[in-house]
């Protein structure tokens, strides 16, 4: 009997859409619409349901929809357009990488730090806890403050590609590295502690001070964190003893053949071109210095002002030339280090988004071209096979980005979100906080943008809670675990698409594999839950 093979990431991804054009035609749609209204004489702002053949003559025009047919083929140009930014963001990031592992310091950097990890094992205290367990929840714990703290999402895109070829490395597969990477930072995001794009969205909506109720915020981040890192744990340590059990066992191929295979036979060698780059890159350091004497970091309400790429500028003046005394490779890594730390600056300070830090990274590619002595022809055609490599991820986001498009142009999510609220009449608190948050998980499904999600089911959840008798506070925790958690199986998000194509996991794969720690995590969610509405806790 022959084997059923799984249908391509695309196909998947194509049969999805076909299944919400289906819907748009069973599903009665409506609209939310932004509305003022006096209430004991203040005027407020509220969003109202109308459906479709109930709506105000004044909104006809501007709000309609059709059920969708045709349209399956058109949502999918439509969703290049939408998922353009994070396309882009992709092949250069792609094509910049490319450039930069042609050189092998990537390679050559992360052989001597295993090396470094296995003298480590010649200590007791470091052999019983495992190098390796330590450095997996080094990173892991690194990740998830940055989801925590400023949101960080598609940002991590560009760190699977460096963090990946560590855990093959390490005898780990490419799932290893996105957990080390990815699911880190997004379990960090879904609990947020001061994370502006949803605590801060969602609290500023709901009307609390914002980034209250922290302490237990701080507690469920640490209970999360400690769920995510034994599940990983567990399931690196049978991938080390048997990597052939690893369902990446074959696609892993890619990794162990472009990046850890005879490290040991690179050659070390000096470049001319390398000093000039030194120079280029210090000159316009020094320029930014004046620019920007003084950088604001901002964490939630919390700023910390200081000369920040003043100093990063002095220290590069003096990493640059003993780096470059021994080896090209070295400096190379110098770059990519200074690239990760202009990053965080950029995001923290000037809130840098994706077109900013793919410039960073383009600039890091031609840096590190130049150094190893490419000339511009090389570097273009580098570029190109870097981009080529990549492009299949690229598609699939654009692709994901058209079943969005399909259930806004058959105006049924609101209605989903509208139905689903009705839900939560005449339930006690405890239950009513749990069907909040299952609304929001399922919206997420849909909408997996948290900052649009806030805008459109924070006005309307907000003031349920106060009918009902739940803080507003338990309302927003709902809507922080409802929008993180699936964030990371969502064929619809853009993000979560990206990271996989970058690491070449076919989304089948990842969902077979994944399922079930979302599914943990769903749970330990709705246990978290419970206090909001049951103890006196503060900030709530």
């Amino acid at each position: 009997m022959a084997q059923r093979k799984v249908p391509h990431t695309f196909v998947i991804v194509f049969f999805i859409i076909i299944v919400a054009a289906v819907m748009t035609w069973f599903v009665k749609p409506g609209f939310y619409i932004k509305e003022n209204i006096v209430e004991n004489g203040i005027e407020k702002t509220v969003m109202n349901f109308h459906y479709q053949d109930e709506l105000p003559q004044k909104y006809v025009n501007e709000y309609n929809s059709e059920p969708q047919t045709w349209q399956i083929f058109s949502a999918l140009f439509k969703g290049f357009e939408k998922q353009s930014s994070i396309i882009v963001f992709i092949l250069i990031i792609g094509g910049a990488f490319w450039i930069m592992n042609k050189s092998h310091a990537i390679d050559m950097g992360i052989f001597s730090f295993l090396k470094f990890t296995k003298k480590l094992e010649n200590y007791k205290f470091f052999k019983i806890l495992g190098v390796d367990n330590i450095i997996i929840v080094l990173i892991m714990l690194l990740f998830s403050l940055f989801g925590a703290i400023f949101g960080m999402s598609e940002e991590c895109i560009a760190f699977i590609i460096i963090v990946i070829p560590l855990a093959i490395s390490m005898g780990y597969d490419s799932i290893v590295g996105v957990c080390m990477v990815y699911v880190a930072a997004h379990v960090g995001f879904a609990g947020a502690i001061l994370n502006p794009f949803t605590i801060g969205i969602a609290q500023g909506i709901a009307e609390v001070p914002l980034f209250s109720g922290i302490g237990y915020r701080i507690f469920c981040w640490i209970v999360l964190n400690i769920v995510m890192i034994t599940f990983v744990l567990l399931y690196a340590k049978k991938v080390k003893k048997n990597p052939m059990s690893s369902m990446m066992y074959e696609e892993d191929s890619y990794w162990r053949t472009h990046n850890v295979e005879g490290q040991q036979e690179y050659e070390l060698f000096k470049t001319r071109q390398s000093w000039w780059v030194y120079a280029a890159l210090l000159l316009a350091m020094m320029i930014f210095s004046f620019s920007y004497p003084s950088t604001t970091l901002s964490v939630g309400n919390a700023s910390f002002t200081a000369p920040i790429i003043p100093i990063l500028t002095v220290l590069f003046a003096i990493l640059g030339p003993l780096s470059l005394r021994k080896t090209v490779h070295n400096f190379i890594l110098v770059i990519l280090l200074y690239t990760i730390l202009y990053l965080i600056v950029g995001v923290m300070g000037y809130g840098w988004y994706v077109m900013e830090i793919a410039t960073l990274f383009l600039v890091m590619g031609i840096a590190s071209g130049l150094a190893i002595g490419k000339t511009a022809n090389d570097i273009a055609k580098l570029f190109i096979e870097g981009m080529s490599d990549i492009l299949s991820a690229a598609v699939v986001v654009g692709l994901a980005g058209g079943i969005v498009i399909i259930l806004q142009e058959g105006g049924i999510i609101d209605t989903l979100l509208y139905g689903l609220s009705k839900s939560m009449t005449d339930l006690g608190k405890v239950a009513s906080v749990e069907i909040m948050y299952m609304i929001q998980t399922v919206i997420n499904i849909v909408i997996p943008s948290g900052s649009a999600k806030a805008a459109i089911t924070m006005p309307i959840m907000a003031p349920f809670s106060d009918l009902i008798g739940v803080c507003r506070q338990a309302t927003v925790m709902a809507f922080q675990f409802g929008d993180g958690f699936t964030n990371m199986i969502t064929p619809t998000s853009g993000v979560l698409i990206a990271a996989l194509g970058v690491a070449r996991i076919p989304y089948q794969k990842w969902f077979k594999w994944v399922w079930r720690f979302i599914l943990l995590l769903i749970i330990i969610g709705a246990i978290l839950l419970i206090p909001t509405v049951t103890m006196n806790l503060e900030g709530f």
